[in-house]
């Protein structure tokens, strides 16, 4: 089968950053569905482990956790799906990635397709979309609900993938006040049309911003990239007993500065039900059923900001690049072989 893969760490810059490759198709496992990949999307995670985890006894590292396909066959023990379903899934961190034609997924995190969407649209959105569901509704614990209770949730990174998502849910899901931030216009825009209720711009001091928009401080926050660099601001702008949810690898943390305002630190990683097996790895098959029908609802739509055609080394190197630059908005897509 067609694949994309490495077999060292280097700049995405160098052509054997990520190639063409023809590995053998996987088989799949008692719990395992067997997918014909038709659209991925790309994610930070994958540059992060492309630059950092240098491939295991001279084998090809196959990358991509975000698929959207075709189920082919099914394990022995399989019970949620059929052969000929359309799906869609993160998949797993611990296992090969899905940048190639032929992947083998556990039941349990595979959610069917969205029947509004099309492959590439529904690639955009399981590995953010269960990351932004379990933020806000198993990490920060906020009831679903238009009730308006006087909670506030600053996003900080409204118009990235993850943000992208978490927006949405927060603006159509929840009463929560939703301030998102975004440092250019286009992305500002984007915030604001996700159902942003204010945007403000990272690039300044945080807190500050908010007070000059009349907010004093918010009961949450979602750092999503640069929590390290952010800290003190959020630290500021959270009331006394706030939330701190963060998604993203800051170099230092210093949790002392939480205590004097009883402050909370949550971390999301929606590969631990994966790396793990919990208990309620079944979860995740349940929250993408159940976004998938709120996408077909018109409540919340896909995240694809850009589709980078074919799914080829070349294109996934370009995808790598854009996101290392940190300008992307919403998701990358690629689609076929």
């Amino acid at each position: 089968m067609k694949a994309i893969a490495y077999y060292q760490s280097l700049p995405i810059e160098d052509a054997a950053a990520l190639q063409d490759l023809e590995l053998p198709a996987p088989q799949p496992g008692p719990r395992d569905l067997l997918v014909e990949v038709r659209a991925i999307s790309v994610n930070p995670v994958d540059t992060k482990v492309r630059r950092n985890v240098q491939p295991e006894n001279g084998a090809a590292k196959v990358l991509g956790w975000d698929v959207a396909g075709v189920v082919t066959a099914v394990g022995s023990e399989v019970s949620l799906f059929q052969p000929g379903d359309k799906v869609y899934y993160a998949g797993s961190i611990a296992r090969a990635g899905g940048n190639s034609e032929l992947h083998v997924v556990d039941e349990r995190i595979v959610g069917h397709m969205p029947k509004t969407l099309g492959f590439a649209e529904a690639a955009a959105l399981p590995l953010t979309a269960i990351t932004a569901w379990e933020l806000l509704f198993e990490r920060l614990q906020i009831a679903e609900g238009q009730d308006d209770l006087g909670e506030s949730l600053l996003i900080v990174g409204a118009a990235g993938g993850v943000g992208s998502i978490l927006t949405q849910l927060a603006s159509q899901l929840t009463g929560l006040k939703v301030i998102g931030t975004a440092s250019r216009p286009e992305t500002q825009a984007w915030a604001r049309e996700l159902g942003a209720d204010l945007v403000i711009d990272h690039r300044q001091p945080l807190a500050e911003a908010l007070r000059a928009e009349g907010v004093a401080q918010v009961t949450h926050v979602a750092s999503l990239t640069q929590t390290d660099l952010h800290l003190d601001q959020l630290v500021e702008a959270l009331a006394p007993q706030g939330k701190l949810a963060l998604i993203d690898d800051p170099k230092q943390l210093d949790v002392v500065k939480l205590k004097r305002k009883s402050l909370s630190l949550h971390w999301e990683f929606m590969y631990t039900r994966s790396l793990f097996e919990t208990p309620d790895m079944l979860e995740q098959h349940k929250l993408l059923n159940r976004v998938a029908e709120l996408i077909d609802a018109g409540t919340l739509k896909t995240t694809l900001g850009e589709h980078f055609g074919t799914i080829n080394a070349e294109n996934l190197r370009r995808a790598h690049q854009l996101l290392e630059s940190g300008a992307a908005k919403g998701k990358i897509v690629l689609e076929g072989f």
